[in-house]
């Protein structure tokens, strides 16, 4: 594993694998990482994966708490994101067999797994792992879980180490494809492009590709660091509740190139785009099947070579594929905060934005809080964004602890909703134990907000979303953390310099206005208004 690249693995420990907890402890080049809660430890090894682009060690013992993986495993295969799991199984000399209380745990992953298979023996173990190390980082990324049985790691094992296998060469396939690409491109008058998870890695020569033949960029779903967004070949987020202008460009497109993109039902926008009459070429190591009327080429490679070869033979085009990219971006345009009774949810956002490093990292899940971050941060340097495109929520504390521990140098920041601080924030004790210090930005509106945004519209009144005020600060304190309470908006940049100097854990616990739901949603708005008699 280390000769592989892995740094860290996470686990909460157990006596599943005891002789492997103390090797690791004893091993210089990598890093055991004790965590509180089966849930975290599995965010922190995808989103460290996700950062790096190689995979981390997730440890689970015998048990029902290993079905706590379930979220992070998930999360993994979605985003395709390089993982190595370790399950512990029975003992090898189990003489009464299966119970009913030993669960099949290495089925329970399958839906989630791109590679599964169980250790019998102590000897197949390293070559399993030496199988599972090739397959997370060969073609399309995603986790690899490997059984063992318990009793077998302290073993011997005197063979040669089994290397993971190098990657197939297909220089061949590469130049037909691109030759293919460019008339493509040769006979359109619109292109756009839609990275996705895959182009991060091969984000210089999208840039390259995008100057050199016109292309209007969009960033898929949560995936806005695969191009900078204020590159003027930047079209635009296909997130949630996006302005309709931003769809122009997409709208107008006659060939759509998806670079490594997972076309789901938020990046299409309800699956309206790419439309029957557009051309989508689906670019990326073996990309999935497409249900949809319509041409569709599918060219299986990685993104940055096909891009090389493709600026290589296609035409330079000078003119711009679309007018919409000299548009005004959403993170240009101040929110209207007239009216709000506390911090408005933009105001935290660009107030930390303009106060922290360009390269910092960016945590964020599920909360509601989200879509004010996806619409005005505005990402710019490679790899600074962390987030579950199968919108987990819990996923931002736990993912800042890893991202600190794998990029020490750089300023790590979770903004979270105080719902989903509340589901894995515990994690902030593994940031002091570990002494990261990351910056963990809590948006408390005391209420479930997109819920209450559903129900405000279908039922007209509000059940069940209604959260108890917590003192965040002093929570932080507890943990032996730094704590600050923020509730006008003239506090934030102060106090985000003030946590940028620490050289531990920072929660800022900022009240924010209920009645902000979304960057152009209003709670009070959406009640149905009663007509006088």
């Amino acid at each position: 594993m280390v000769d592989a690249g892995v740094r860290n693995a996470y686990t909460v420990p157990a006596d599943s694998f005891l002789e492997l907890l103390d090797a690791i402890q004893l091993e210089p080049l990598m890093r055991l990482v004790a965590a509180r809660h089966e849930s975290a430890v599995a965010f922190m090894a995808e989103a460290e994966g996700k950062l790096r682009d190689r995979p981390a060690l997730l440890l689970g013992s015998r048990g029902p708490g290993v079905y706590h993986f379930a979220t992070g495993l998930h999360t993994a295969c979605e985003d395709e994101t390089p993982l190595i799991v370790l399950l512990a199984d029975p003992p090898s000399m189990n003489l009464v067999g299966g119970g009913d209380d030993e669960l099949d745990q290495l089925a329970f992953f399958r839906p989630f797994a791109k590679w599964l298979a169980r250790a019998t023996t102590p000897g197949e173990v390293p070559v399993l792992l030496a199988q599972a190390l090739t397959e997370v980082q060969r073609g399309r990324r995603g986790p690899a879980v490997l059984a063992v049985p318990a009793d077998v790691w302290g073993a011997p094992f005197d063979a040669p180490l089994p290397a993971p296998e190098p990657p197939p060469e297909r220089s061949g396939a590469l130049l037909r494809s691109a030759d293919e690409v460019a008339g493509l491109l040769a006979d359109s008058r619109y292109p756009v492009v839609i990275a996705g998870s895959r182009a991060r890695q091969a984000r210089d020569e999208l840039i390259v590709a995008a100057d050199k033949l016109g292309l209007s960029v969009y960033n898929a779903y949560r995936r806005q660091d695969a191009f900078p967004e204020n590159h003027a070949r930047y079209a635009g987020h296909l997130g949630i509740g996006i302005p309709p202008r931003q769809l122009d460009a997409l709208a107008r497109a006659d060939l759509v190139l998806s670079l490594g993109a997972r076309l789901d039902e938020v990046t299409t926008q309800n699956y309206r785009y790419p439309g029957p009459s557009q051309t989508l070429v689906v670019i990326g190591p073996n990309p999935l099947p497409t249900r949809r009327r319509g041409l569709t080429v599918r060219i299986d490679c990685e993104i940055g070579p096909f891009l090389r070869e493709l600026c290589a033979v296609a035409e330079p085009r000078t003119r711009r594929s679309s007018a919409a990219n000299a548009g005004t971006h959403t993170f240009m345009t101040p929110p209207d905060t007239r009216g709000n009774a506390l911090v408005h949810p933009a105001e935290v956002v660009r107030a930390v934005r303009k106060v922290v490093p360009e390269d910092t990292i960016v945590a964020a899940d599920s909360s509601n809080f989200a879509g004010f971050v996806h619409r005005y941060w505005c990402f710019t340097a490679p790899h600074t964004q962390l987030g579950p495109s199968a919108r987990a929520m819990g996923y931002a504390v736990p993912a800042a602890v890893a991202a600190k521990l794998a990029a020490p140098q750089r300023t790590v920041v979770a903004m979270v909703g105080d719902a989903s601080a509340m589901m894995t924030g515990q994690e902030l004790e593994t940031a002091v134990r570990y002494r990261v210090p990351i910056i963990v930005v809590v948006i408390q509106s005391g209420i479930y907000g997109e819920i209450a945004m559903h129900q405000a519209r279908t039922h007209g009144r509000l059940s069940g979303v209604s959260l108890g005020i917590i003192d965040f600060a002093s929570w932080a304190r507890s943990f032996g953390a730094v704590g600050y309470t923020v509730e006008s908006p003239e506090q934030l940049e102060p106090t985000v310099s003030r946590a940028l100097h620490h050289q531990r854990p920072t929660v800022i616990d900022v009240r924010t206005d209920p009645d902000v739901v979304a960057p152009d949603i209003r709670l009070s708005a959406l009640f149905p208004r009663t007509r006088p008699n």
